[in-house]
């Protein structure tokens, strides 16, 4: 079809859908990482139009970090993402200060290679290497023992089970009296709510070690000398976001951090709560943060948004109530979906019932260079371009400092445009082309960005190369890392907690929160419990079930890119899933056989890898697969969405519960 129909199309469907139902039947929420470029940046050219023609549905939070997102305002008072960027003890203070690094769920080495806009600063091995010299206890507690460096102390844990560890090792505190009270009663409200549940006093459940056991898997001898060892020495808590991306994902966080605050140490070098290292590039990096470039989005004039993973539920149960976060909201009646930059039948759960879902809506548009789940689930597909044949702009996010020249490398393949592009064409024909483009090409748009964020780095006393320079270069490096620049994360809160309140209902770490409290939320109540998840190794679902599927981010590639690639590679498809050795001489399995992993929700296939690294009962297979079903629905090339639970972490965070999953797993005969 030429490209001016095709244009005429969906203009013609956007324009009916807006003029009969509102923009509030628009969703563009779309989610993906897509391109290091700032101006070419997919989901912010779609926001920016969609905001040109009206407004559309959005998403708040993010699949990585979504029940952490709502969480951490109600105990700490900050940003999410500001926090874990610009609020944390940095490397070298930890290698200066720390003897102990209590690692729930692991730092992972990996993961911390990449970030949104890419990383070009890989040091987590070399500050692990010192840490390891120094003599600092590195304890990984994780049912992967990859999902720590080498070196660290493995304790392997049931999956979902952190938080009734951890009420294990308060209990422990609490009776030895190995805690501060000083610090809980100055810098902390609600402590004696929260023991009152820790000793069992109002459920006749004491949390001791023994208790924490029977949940967890970890010894209760090995509880009890973790919790003298920490309450002695300087020790930091780290929390690896996918604690959170499970039922009750608030749960372990909220944990994490009162039991850092019984040791103490929250305020002191060092010392204290962490989440995220090792989840991407740049946590821990010390480093002065000036942002980066962005092309506005313009005012959305939609105030309506949902959960970012519950999004099949908003398809399927259009005008419906639900409650996130203290609300009673109603999910909005979607006829468009427009995607841009990203695939959902990549990163969201369950996606069988995404699938089904996704029909609901009149029409779906995507721009899109690969023929992708998602592509070949719409309506109308925009053939766009890559980074390669575009010109753009880069500077990663977080604790890196380089900006880089993105030049264009090849023409657009076959007829494709860039998303600019397309979009400049949609807007002309709805009459918003001024309030899209400000009557700018891309290359006049990359100039005054560019010179934007020159200027304001020009005023912070950063000489910052001329776009023609930093062409003929490529890169530039930013003076902005180094231990000056070492974040100092409470300091002032724990001087002066009257002068320096958190943003907090009550200016202090809430360990108990009325606010919360309030909401009546009996899986998330006023202070951190062990809840139940609805699918665990301790679950009745366990005997169909027998075993515990996470879904960590892949070693070969950044989420899906380039799968399609890697998809030809001899014995890489369908995707590997570790599975311990034990576990597979029970099922007569061998090494690289092709076995299928199923439950209630689907089924697919994947490779056998064998390993004592990995936890009975637990098997771990990686993201990244694109979703491609046979005629019975069986899934080929190993994608473990189709087998993961689609339920919100609970009421107060909805996030994605990724990691609450059952399988069983057989032989292809």
């Amino acid at each position: 079809m030429p490209w001016d129909e095709a244009i005429e199309i969906a203009a013609e469907e956007i324009s009916r859908v807006k003029e009969k139902f509102g923009n509030q039947s628009i969703y563009g929420g779309s989610y993906g990482w897509s391109s290091a470029g700032k101006f070419h940046h997919a989901q912010t050219q779609l926001q920016r139009f969609l905001n040109s023609i009206g407004g559309f549905v959005g998403a708040f939070g993010s699949y990585s970090t979504a029940a952490a997102q709502v969480i951490i305002p109600h105990i700490l008072g900050m940003n999410f993402l500001n926090l874990i960027f610009n609020f944390q003890n940095t490397w070298p203070t930890i290698e200066e200060n720390t003897k102990n690094i209590l690692m729930f769920g692991g730092i992972n080495p990996n993961n911390s290679k990449v970030s949104m806009g890419g990383s070009t600063r890989h040091e987590n091995d070399l500050w692990f290497r010192k840490f390891l010299n120094k003599g600092i206890n590195l304890i990984n507690i994780s049912p992967q023992k990859a999902d720590a460096p080498d070196g660290a102390n493995w304790l392997s844990i049931i999956p979902g089970t952190d938080t009734a560890f951890m009420l294990g090792l308060a209990f422990e505190l609490e009776t030895n009296n190995l805690l501060d009270r000083a610090f809980l009663t100055k810098y902390t409200v609600g402590y004696e709510k929260f023991k009152m549940y820790l000793l069992g006093e109002n459920d006749s459940k004491p949390k001791n070690a023994e208790w924490a056991e029977k949940i967890c898997g970890v010894s209760a001898d090995q509880i009890k000398s973790i919790a003298r060892k920490i309450s002695k020495e300087r020790t930091l808590i780290t929390v690896a976001w996918s604690l959170q991306r499970a039922q009750n994902g608030e749960q372990p966080y909220w944990m994490a951090t009162t039991l850092a605050a019984m040791l103490g140490q929250i305020g002191l070098p060092g010392g204290g709560i962490g989440f995220g290292y090792g989840a991407i590039g740049g946590v821990g990096i010390p480093i002065k943060n000036f942002g980066g470039l962005s092309l506005p989005k313009g005012k959305n004039n939609v105030s309506d948004f949902i959960p970012v993973a519950r999004i099949a539920d908003m398809l399927n149960k259009p005008n419906t109530s639900y409650e996130f976060n203290g609300e009673k909201r109603i999910y909005p009646d979607i006829k468009l979906i427009y995607w841009c930059g990203g695939n959902p039948f990549h990163h969201h759960q369950d996606l069988n019932t995404l699938h089904q879902a996704w029909k609901n809506p009149d029409t779906v548009i995507v721009n899109e260079p690969w023929w992708t789940a998602t592509a070949q689930r719409a309506d109308i597909v925009f053939p766009s371009t890559t980074s390669y044949e575009r010109e753009d702009i880069g500077k990663a996010n977080g604790g890196d400092n380089y900006i880089f020249y993105m030049p264009k490398l090849i023409d657009p393949v076959g007829k494709s445009k860039d998303d600019y592009q397309i979009f400049s064409e949609l807007s002309k024909k709805l009459g918003a082309y001024n309030e899209f483009t400000e009557d700018k090409t891309a290359g006049e748009w990359i100039n005054k960005l560019y010179n934007e964020f020159r200027s304001f780095l020009n005023n912070s006393d950063v000489e910052c190369p001329s776009l023609d320079e930093l062409k003929d270069k490529n890169w530039f490096k930013l003076p902005t890392v180094g231990k000056e620049f070492a974040a100092k994360p409470f300091v002032d809160f724990r001087d002066n907690p009257e002068q320096n309140k958190l943003q907090t209902v009550s200016g202090k770490i809430e360990i108990f929160s009325e606010k919360i409290e309030s909401f009546g939320y009996k899986e998330c109540p006023g202070h951190p419990i062990w809840v139940e998840p609805d699918e665990w190794l301790g679950s009745p679902k366990n005997t169909e079930y027998p075993f515990h599927i996470v879904s960590p981010q892949p070693n070969d590639k950044l989420h899906s890119q380039l799968e399609c690639a890697i998809a030809d590679v001899p014995n890489e498809r369908p995707t590997p899933v570790l599975i311990n050795i034990n576990d597979a001489k029970k099922l007569k399995i061998t090494n690289g056989e092709i076995i299928k992993i199923f439950n209630s929700r689907g089924s697919c296939l994947a490779r056998s890898l064998l390993t004592d690294n990995i936890r009975e009962k637990v098997i771990s297979l990686p993201t990244g697969a694109w979703f491609e079903t046979d005629n019975h629905g069986l899934e080929k090339q190993g994608n473990p969405n189709v087998l993961t639970f689609d339920k919100g972490t609970s009421r107060l965070g909805q996030g994605p519960s990724a990691h609450t999953s059952l399988v069983n797993i057989k032989k292809i005969d």
